[in-house]
Order: structure tokens, then C-alpha cells, then sequence
């Protein structure tokens, strides 16, 4: 028997029902909180997810703008196209992944199994292109070039195609007007990411994984305008997904238009002259290699002078941007990223970088003015300049004695500027820089726009490259282990790359002599692009004004009431006076006239339309040299560019001369026909809008042009 008192029990047991009632109070009190917390403080947001759960939604994409030239001609327009697509998640509910309905597919699209599948296949690190970069649960497109019969055999033998749609749609469409392709200038849509949809979920301007967006060119710059907003209808479902009624229906809109300063008729001159002179030069000899010219790329630029606006824009190798219209094939995308092809991708005229040769000396003249010497001073025009054991040799060993800075542009005596970078170098302490160094050369590059993006609105721009003293160190401090890695091999081995990098390794950081006197004729380290040696060219024109170039003109709403015209901007001043500009300015008249590219313009109206020119020819290490030809008149600023070309004015030369001939109407004598002229003077004013919104064109729209093969 137990020993304790029944009192002690009682007390006990009276401790544990209490214990028990606290513990079911505290689990009661805490179901309450928590169910006043669901259904009280956030019922509302509870509900709302609840009833999301019975929402399916429906998306009409909204209607691409335009991109359209000066006049209103499109250079990107929609049509419709009878598109078939496929949904990858059904496919996946698939025992075999859909593989079977995907062949059958082929077959009724007269495609072949593989091209199919590299359709529908998702991108990822592995996969190679092509392949659906878009998001996995949107309609992938097969193809948007299918017929009236095929739509018709997968929509009536619809339990043959589960997952498979064929229905009309608005695509993109580049109709190439007179031939004009303007591929880079353009660029190309692609589908959007789910990185991208979630990036800009919180913005003002979210997507949709229907959503194509631009990837390059105006189709890039300006996508936001362009894209417009897609229409989502909402629908209250059952479990069974029975559609009990509509819960919102958010309309689309279209986007917006997009006018530019690009005349299609301009730029399919430029275009054609581009690849023409290219043509020409593969059949000329290099003296140099003894071989053909290879003239692998080249550029054109044509702008207004007085606006910085882009007129034509030209890159060679170019591409069909229809290629990409519904997902690009696996030989076309090969083609446009093979090293064989020299990636047609690449916008050469804001991307190409090379060294500038001559044209860059109205640089080197501002400098010298700037550092104080005269214009008009009497400067040693030899048929070489030596430096020690240098002897750094004028273009064609020419001697024209003592002459002004204004007849070494017009002969482009290299000996002057040699003789102006080298004192300048001295001047500011040589290997020893002063403090206070001025470093003319390399500070008026900076003021001209060098080294610096020119803020065209386009994407992915480069900024060249001013070689001035900090980019050296920099450099250096960048390629120093491996170029000291290389030097090791002296003296065993005493080819060009390794003198040259044991050189860089023991002395690369610093500014020396023969750099400075090499840059002062464009050359070295020095690049630049065609589009920042327009705009210079454009400045000498106008009086000095650097505009940023542009090739938006005006974006027009869809229902043309809103106008928003994108007006030129300007971001510097030439650093030189009134007085020498203008003397600059007849210098290069005389480059025309009677210097290194007067024999291009024979029988030129030199009275009524003044032309100005700078030729130049770069060379570079490994390869052919680099054609440059610089122009401008009062009205247009022309730069072409060829690599491994040959001499400026002998590879570009005539092409430049035939775009001016186009512009103005300048017959083989030398009259002036305004009515054949092609743009006599830079366009103002905007194609007109209608009260409907449409644009006029003075064109008839044209069916799109099939994908090509020109240039690839």
C-alpha cells in the first residue's frame, strides 16, 4: 500500500488537469490567432490568390509599330502569315516527348525531323543554336511561312497534332525597299526570356512570355515604343476548366511608329557602292604582299552636316533580317556567326575600330594650333624624319620642301606631323613626363569625341581608342605577364613578336618617341570608328558644333495624335578658333581640288556644291592597309572605310564620288540635275500623318523580299 496521503493525490491530479487546461486554452488560443490572421487581417489577399487559382488567361500580342525612312517608306513593317506552332508542355505530357506528333509535323510542313526539333528545343548552356531562347511554357513557332493547305490538314486531323496550332498571326516583315536592306541599322527580334519577364515585372513597362523584344539596332533602341502592350483577357474557370465567365479583359495596344533620318533610296546607293568598291579592290594587286586585296569589311557613313541626323548607314558583311522572322534556321545562323563569313552581326560603322591613318591629321592640326604654332608657319615637308636609328619615311618618300599646315593636309605630308608629335613629346619631358604637361596631341583627341562613345542611338557602340600616356600604363599593367611570358624566349628567338613583346615587357608602360610621332599621322595604337570620324567631319562643316548622331527622327502613337520629335543635340565644340577652322576648311577644299583626292573628283560643280576631302590609308600589322576616305560638302558629311583595301581615295574613293553624284543629281559632265537628285538638300520636315494615324508613303507596300544570300 502507498504511503502517501490522499491529500498529496488530489493535489496532484488537481496540478495535471490544470496543466492539461492551460495547454488546450493556449493550442485554441493560437488556432483562433491564426485563423483570424487568415481570414481577418489577410483575407483579402488570401481570397484573391484563391480565386487566381480559377483564372485562366488569354493573350492577344499587341501589333508592332513601324520603323519607317524620312519619307515614310517602311523599313519594318507586320504582316500577316498563316504561323504553325508548337506547345512544349503538352508535348512533354507525351510518353516519347512528342517526337512522333513532331515528325508527322514535318511532314505535312515539308521539313525534315532535325530541322523540327532544333525548332522546339529549349536553349540552355549546352544546346547550340538554334534553339527556343523564349519561355517553355509559350507556343514555340515552327514556321510562319506556312500554306492554306497545311493549316487546313493540322486543324482538321487535330488528334494527329495535340499541342500543335496553325492560325493566322502579325509578324515582322523588313520589305527592303529599293533593295535597301539596312540590316545592322535595323537589327532583329527574338523571344522573350523568363530572366528578361522577371526583370521587368515592377517596371513601367513589364512583359509577357508572348513578348518578342529587339535585340539589335532601332529594333533594340527603341523596343519599349515599338512593342506596345499586349491585350489579357481573364476567365473565371471551374475545377474542370469550364469558362464560367469573364473576369477582366484588358485591351491591346499597338505600338508606336518610329520615323528615322535614313532615305531607303540613299541607303541602297550606299549599300551597292559599298560592296561594289569592295568588289573592286579584291581584283587590284598589293604591291606590299603581292597578293590581291582581301577587302574582307567595310563601312559607310552618310549624316547631315548641320544635325548629326544618319541619312545612310552602310555595313559590309550585311545579312537578311527576315532570316530571323519566326526563329532562324541552323544555316543561317551559322552563316551570321562563322568567322568565314566575318560576322555579318557586327554594325562596322559604330564597331568597326581601325587606325584612322591620314584622315585623322585634322586632329593633329587642331593640336598643333592649340599647342601655338601657326597655320599658315613655314614647316619642313621632307621625304623622311629620324629619330636615332629611326627614319620614319613620308607616303611615297615625296619632298615638298617648307610649306603651311593647310598644304600638308592637302599633299598629307606625314614628315611635318612627325616633326610636330616628336617636339610636342619632348615638350612635355619625353620618357619623363612633367606635371604640367600639356599632351596637345592626345587632349585635342579627347575634345574631337575620341575615345568616347558619339551617344548614337544605337546599341552597343565602341568607343575607340586614344593611346595617350595613362592608356599605356593601363595596358601595360594588362598584358605585362604575358608579354614578359614570351620575352623568355630571347635571344633563342628573334621573330617581330618576340623582340616586340620583350620590349613591352621592360619599357611598355612608358610614352615613347616613336609612339608619339606614329600617332600623329593616325596610326599605332590609334582607333577609331567610322560613325566618331563622320561626326568630326560633319563639325569641320557646320562650324564646329559635335552633334550627337542620330537615326531616330519622331515616334507617332498609333492614333497619330502624339507627335514626339527627337531633335538634334549637340555635346561639344571643336577646340579650335573661327579663323583657323575656316582656314582647315579650304585646305581640305584644295584635298579636292588639286591634293591627294582631286583625281576622284574630275569635273565635280566645285562652284555651286564645294567638296571637301582628307584621304587616308592605315596601315596594320598582319594585314593589307585600311582604305579611308573623310568628305563633306555644306549640306553632308561621308566616311567610307575598307579593310585590307589599299589606299583611301584608290578603294573608296569612287564609291564616296558616286553616293554624292546620287545625292545631288551630278551627271557624268558635271551638271546638276535637281530632279534626278535624290535628297539636293537634308530632309526637315515628316512624311505625312493622316488623322488615322497612318504615315504617307510615297512607295506602294511591297511584298517581303525572300531571305537572301548577298554578302554572307
Amino acid at each position: 500500500m502507498s504511503n502517501i496521503p490522499e491529500t498529496g493525490r488530489s493535489s496532484r491530479v488537481t496540478i495535471r488537469l490544470v496543466a492539461i487546461q492551460v495547454l488546450v486554452f493556449s493550442l485554441l488560443a493560437t488556432l483562433g490567432g491564426r485563423l483570424w490572421y487568415l481570414q481577418i487581417r489577410n483575407g483579402d489577399e488570401y481570397s484573391a490568390e484563391a480565386a487566381g487559382n480559377h483564372v485562366q488567361q488569354v493573350v492577344q500580342p499587341a501589333v508592332r509599330g513601324s520603323i519607317l525612312d524620312a519619307r515614310g517608306v517602311p523599313l519594318a513593317d507586320n504582316e500577316t502569315r498563316l504561323v504553325v506552332s508548337a506547345s512544349r508542355t503538352e508535348l512533354m505530357k507525351m510518353k516519347d516527348d512528342g517526337e512522333a506528333v513532331l515528325a508527322r509535323l514535318a511532314e505535312v510542313l515539308d521539313m525534315t525531323p532535325e530541322e523540327v526539333a532544333e525548332k522546339v528545343r529549349l536553349c540552355d548552356s549546352k544546346t547550340p543554336q538554334p534553339c527556343w531562347n523564349g519561355s517553355p511554357y509559350q507556343p514555340i513557332p515552327v514556321t510562319d511561312e506556312a500554306t492554306t493547305q497545311q493549316a487546313l490538314q493540322i486543324r482538321e486531323r487535330a488528334e494527329e497534332f495535340p499541342g500543335i496550332t496553325a492560325e493566322p498571326t502579325a509578324v515582322r516583315r523588313y520589305p527592303a525597299p529599293d533593295k535597301a536592306r539596312t540590316s545592322q541599322v535595323l537589327g532583329y527580334l527574338s523571344p522573350v526570356t523568363d530572366e528578361e519577364i522577371k526583370k521587368a515585372e515592377n517596371s513601367r513597362s513589364p512583359l509577357l512570355r508572348s513578348d518578342q523584344i529587339g535585340r539589335s539596332g532601332l529594333e533594340r533602341a527603341y523596343d519599349d515604343a515599338l512593342r506596345g502592350k499586349a491585350g489579357v483577357t481573364r476567365y473565371e474557370v471551374d475545377k474542370l476548366g469550364r469558362v464560367m465567365g469573364e473576369q477582366r479583359n484588358d485591351k491591346s495596344e499597338a505600338g508606336s511608329s518610329v520615323i528615322t533620318s535614313i532615305d531607303s533610296r540613299v541607303q541602297a546607293v550606299a549599300e551597292k557602292e559599298l560592296e561594289k568598291a569592295m568588289k573592286e579592290a579584291r581584283k587590284q594587286m598589293d604591291r606590299n604582299t603581292n597578293r590581291l586585296y582581301e577587302a574582307d569589311a567595310g563601312a559607310v557613313v552618310v549624316m547631315e552636316a548641320k544635325t548629326g541626323r544618319v541619312v545612310a548607314m552602310a555595313s559590309n558583311p550585311d545579312y537578311d533580317p527576315n532570316a530571323w522572322v519566326g526563329g532562324i534556321s541552323g544555316k543561317d545562323y551559322a552563316r551570321m556567326t562563322d568567322k568565314k563569313s566575318n560576322y555579318p552581326l557586327l554594325n562596322r560603322a559604330i564597331q568597326g575600330q581601325a587606325a584612322p591613318g591620314s584622315i585623322f591629321k585634322v586632329v593633329s592640326t587642331a593640336a598643333a594650333l592649340q599647342a601655338g604654332y601657326d597655320f599658315d608657319g613655314r614647316y619642313n615637308c621632307g621625304s623622311s624624319y629620324s629619330i636615332g636609328n629611326q627614319v620614319f619615311k613620308n607616303f611615297e618618300s615625296q619632298n615638298h620642301g617648307p610649306i603651311s599646315l593647310g598644304r600638308a593636309l592637302e599633299v598629307s605630308c606625314d614628315t611635318v606631323f612627325y616633326a610636330l608629335g616628336h617636339e610636342q613629346w619632348r615638350k612635355d619631358g619625353g620618357l619623363t613626363p612633367h606635371k604640367d604637361a600639356k599632351n596637345w596631341f592626345y587632349r585635342t583627341a579627347h575634345q574631337f569625341g575620341l575615345g568616347a562613345e558619339t551617344g548614337i542611338d544605337l546599341p552597343n557602340e565602341v568607343t575607340g581608342r586614344v593611346p595617350d600616356r595613362k592608356w599605356k600604363k593601363d595596358f601595360w599593367k594588362a598584358n605585362k605577364d604575358n608579354w614578359c611570358k614570351i620575352a623568355k624566349k630571347w635571344p633563342e628567338k628573334k621573330d617581330y613578336v618576340t623582340q616586340l613583346s620583350r620590349e613591352n615587357c621592360l619599357e611598355g608602360m612608358k610614352l615613347h618617341a616613336f609612339d608619339s610621332v606614329n600617332y600623329s599621322i593616325g596610326q599605332g595604337d590609334t582607333l577609331v570608328t567610322p560613325i566618331q570620324m563622320a561626326a568630326i567631319y560633319g563639325a569641320i562643316s557646320n562650324g564646329g558644333t559635335l552633334y550627337n548622331p542620330t537615326v531616330g527622327k519622331a515616334i507617332v502613337s498609333p492614333d497619330g495624335k502624339r507627335v514626339e520629335r527627337i531633335e538634334p543635340k549637340s555635346h561639344a565644340k571643336l577646340p579650335i578658333s573661327k579663323a583657323n577652322l575656316a582656314k582647315m576648311d579650304k585646305a581640305l577644299e584644295g584635298v579636292a581640288t588639286r591634293g591627294t583626292a582631286a583625281w576622284r573628283f574630275g569635273g565635280w560643280p566645285q562652284d555651286k556644291i564645294a567638296m571637301h576631302a582628307k584621304t587616308g590609308t592605315a596601315e596594320v600589322y598582319g594585314k593589307q592597309t585600311t582604305s579611308w576616305f573623310a568628305t563633306y560638302t555644306k549640306d553632308y558629311a561621308i566616311v567610307m572605310t575598307i579593310s585590307q583595301g589599299g589606299t583611301g581615295s584608290g578603294a573608296s574613293g569612287p564609291a564616296v564620288r558616286n553616293i554624292y553624284n546620287a545625292l545631288y543629281g551630278v551627271g557624268g559632265k558635271g551638271g546638276i540635275n535637281k530632279k534626278k537628285a535624290l535628297l539636293y538638300k537634308p530632309q526637315d520636315e515628316l512624311p505625312k500623318i493622316g488623322k488615322d494615324g497612318t504615315i504617307e508613303s510615297p512607295e506602294p507596300p511591297k511584298k517581303p523580299v525572300k531571305v537572301g544570300r548577298r554578302s554572307e
